[in-house]
């Protein structure tokens, strides 16, 4: 029987929070993604290996913090863009379901 994406979408979902609720200890299921991500920026400000590990350190955990206020500046421009835009009235199931629309 083949799946809509809602029901995959779904089904993952249900699956992601199943295995959540099995993890013990979260911060060390989660350990090896922020260590790659850390090893990420390092290598973005150090490419070239040449710089003392503390030096790196620094400079990485300050492209950590200026990647994730760039995330936060866009998503407020988008919530403020969104805010902005004109809201469209859409019927309701109900009116759907008897042919009206939305006054």
């Amino acid at each position: 029987m083949s799946r809509t994406t809602t029901e995959r979408a779904l089904i993952a979902r249900l699956a992601a929070h199943e295995s959540w609720a099995k993890t013990a200890d979260r911060s060390a299921r989660t350990a090896p993604a922020r260590a790659a991500l850390l090893s990420k920026f390092e290598r973005e400000v150090d490419p070239g290996g040449v710089l003392p590990p503390a030096e790196r350190a620094l400079r990485a955990e300050h492209a950590r913090k200026a990647h994730f206020s760039r995330l936060a500046l866009r998503s407020a421009q988008a919530r403020r863009a969104r805010a902005a835009a004109p809201r469209r009235v859409t019927a309701t199931a109900d009116q759907r379901r008897a042919g009206g629309t939305a006054a």
